[in-house]
């Protein structure tokens, strides 16, 4: 079963962020209208937002959707906190900067959020999942990937970010470190026969949940299926058998 968390009594709709891993908005927004309802929550990642900008976020808001803008921010603090308003105004309700950027600038994003009314929630990008302990210590860092989660994560937490993005590896401790209340933002879910792709540390669904992920992000699995409707509907109903009660 999932472990107790303050997430355990949202709707499975809730939990479950479509990743629009698109160069343009007609294509994004053609998977979207395939979805047919069936997702409340979008990723909006770099690749889609450098092409379509905050046109794309406002268009998605304006149909009722909730957007996830996976930007991993990490600049001076001056700079990134400029760029947490400017996402206020776009209309996200999640955004992600780099844990990797240090206490001053995550303090200083946190305190942009408190100052602006209708702010995102802001989730803290500990370890891309595309990286293993062979690449850790490429850029020099000795300790392994769920050592450094687990420093970067306490970090954050410190710094005032509501969350992290973390693999599925990491999830269960990060919600035994950080309580119930935390945020935790599972990418690399991979249905089980799905193909892992470029990924290194994935799970299924279910297993994310009840390791206690807040929420999925779900891209290729979804966004390459033969009917995006039906994957998705599939992905929402084992999340809703790993979130019922015994």
């Amino acid at each position: 079963m999932e472990h107790s968390s303050k997430s355990a009594h949202l709707q499975p709709k809730d939990r479950l962020a479509v990743a629009l891993d698109f160069p343009s908005a007609k294509l994004a927004l053609d998977l979207v209208d395939r979805l047919d309802g069936s997702c409340l929550w979008f990723k909006v990642g770099m690749e889609l937002y450098y092409a379509a900008g905050n046109s794309l976020v406002e268009a998605l808001r304006d149909r009722g959707f909730n957007i996830f803008l996976d930007l991993k921010l990490h600049d001076i603090p001056n700079t990134v906190a400029g760029a947490v308003r400017s996402a206020t105004q776009a209309g996200a309700s999640l955004l992600t900067l780099h844990a990797a950027g240090g206490p001053a600038m995550m303090s200083a994003a946190a305190e942009a959020v408190a100052a602006t009314p209708s702010a995102p929630r802001l989730l803290a990008v500990t370890v891309l999942t595309s990286m293993d302990a062979h690449e850790l210590t490429a850029v020099g860092v000795s300790a392994s990937p769920a050592e450094q989660v687990l420093r970067l994560a306490r970090l954050s937490r410190q710094s005032g970010i509501d969350g992290l993005v973390c693999s599925a590896e990491e999830v269960g401790a990060l919600r035994a470190e950080l309580g119930g209340e935390a945020l935790l933002v599972i990418p690399g879910i991979r249905p089980s026969g799905s193909e892992i792709g470029d990924q290194k540390r994935v799970a299924t669904p279910r297993a994310a949940i009840e390791q206690g992920a807040s929420m999925l992000v779900v891209g290729r699995p979804i966004t390459r299926a033969v009917n995006p409707a039906q994957a998705a509907e599939s992905i929402l109903e084992e999340i809703a058998r790993a979130t019922k009660p015994l």
